[in-house]
């Protein structure tokens, strides 16, 4: 190593890969309780990954802004790409963008298109399924997605800062609570 230290020297899965690991066709590496080592293994690396408090915080910020804009497909490498930018980790803005998920789209971006009417003006009504299923949302055009990104950008800088100071503010504390014990 010829005095460089790495900021994974001493996890699991760096001495595992330093002591050079066994045969995973080894009848000890089969079987769940070998996955379960291995997942948590594979856990604690990305938790000590770009292990400043810092990084972490402006990655899940990075994240969770992308995640607030209805760009299906693209978010996680946008996500990522923005971190890259902040010198946030890319892990947590990947985790970041799933604030957006098949659970969470409809009343966040119903959310988001109500603060930027709120911030332009009443735009359209939101369509209905049959408008919808005639290609109508095209007509609506530039008054909705000019709301609907306007919308998306304050509640993604809202969110960024809140999710991202809240979790600077944990990792943090659980720092110095760990520094005195």
């Amino acid at each position: 190593r010829h005095g460089h230290r790495c900021a994974l020297d001493g996890l699991p899965l760096v001495r595992a890969v330093e002591r050079g690991s066994p045969d995973p066709k080894h009848p000890s590496m089969s079987g769940p309780k070998s996955w379960l080592r291995r997942l948590r293994q594979w856990l604690l690396w990305l938790w000590h990954h770009e292990a400043t408090v810092g990084q972490k915080a402006r990655g899940l910020a990075a994240g969770v802004f992308m995640g607030c804009f209805p760009i299906f497909g693209l978010q996680t490498l946008l996500g990522i790409a923005l971190a890259s930018l902040v010198r946030g980790n890319h892990i947590l803005a990947a985790a970041g963008t799933w604030i957006s998920n098949p659970l969470t789209y409809i009343p966040l971006y119903w959310f988001n298109y109500a603060v930027g009417c709120r911030v332009l003006g009443p735009g359209p009504a939101l369509p209905t399924l049959e408008v919808l299923q005639q290609g109508g949302l095209l007509e609506l055009g530039l008054a909705m997605s000019s709301r609907l990104l306007l919308g998306s950008t304050l509640v993604g800088l809202a969110s960024a800062g809140l999710f991202g100071g809240i979790y600077w503010w944990l990792l943090k504390r659980s720092r110095g609570a760990s520094s005195h014990t």
